[in-house]
């Protein structure tokens, strides 16, 4: 069994990646955007960024800087199965996550006018946001010193792998099986 850890920019391709995975590697998914949507819909709040930014940072600060990373990895651990967890976003989590067997991180990055179009084409819950919001939710998650709240920077430089996702999908594809060679 080996758990893939994933990281990166918003719209850079890390859901494609996941897809790719689970529907033609047969990898079991783990989202942190899927659970902390649980978490808010229970709460009886909307899902947006600012609710999830809010929402995560909530839970590391009562529970630990990985505490959802934790929870996602002994749900991954029990399938018994190669494993991708989606959205690793501050460095307690790879810090946990490297003391595990097994386990690689991959960050995806693309040049932000793309991502920003990807996002547009993709339109979830999250993504009906103009450029300059869509900006500034990114310098809001790249940097921070306290380890509660997110550092996408510093994820993608502790990353084993990293994509820059400026071409295709099948282009995607073939980066990612070129990664897989290499972990297994």
């Amino acid at each position: 069994m080996i758990i893939i850890g994933i990281t990166g920019t918003l719209g850079a391709g890390k859901g494609t990646i996941v897809e790719y995975l689970v529907n033609e590697k047969g990898f079991a998914h783990f989202s942190v955007r899927e659970y902390l949507s649980d978490v808010i819909r229970n709460q009886g709040m909307e899902v947006n960024r600012d609710n999830m930014v809010v929402t995560a940072n909530d839970l590391r600060s009562k529970n630990g800087p990985a505490f959802i990373i934790e929870e996602l990895y002994r749900k991954a651990a029990e399938t018994r199965q190669n494993c991708i967890i989606e959205s690793i976003r501050t460095p307690g989590e790879i810090e946990k996550l490297r003391k595990k067997k097994n386990f690689f991180l991959l960050a995806v990055d693309a040049d932000i006018e793309i991502r920003y179009d990807r996002i547009r084409m993709r339109g979830s819950e999250t993504d009906h946001v103009s450029f300059e919001t869509f900006r500034q939710n990114e310098v809001r998650e790249m940097y921070s010193d306290d380890p509660n709240k997110q550092n996408l920077s510093e994820c993608i430089r502790q990353a084993d792998f990293t994509i820059h996702n400026n071409g295709s999908v099948e282009q995607l594809k073939q980066k990612t099986e070129e990664i897989l060679k290499k972990i297994l």
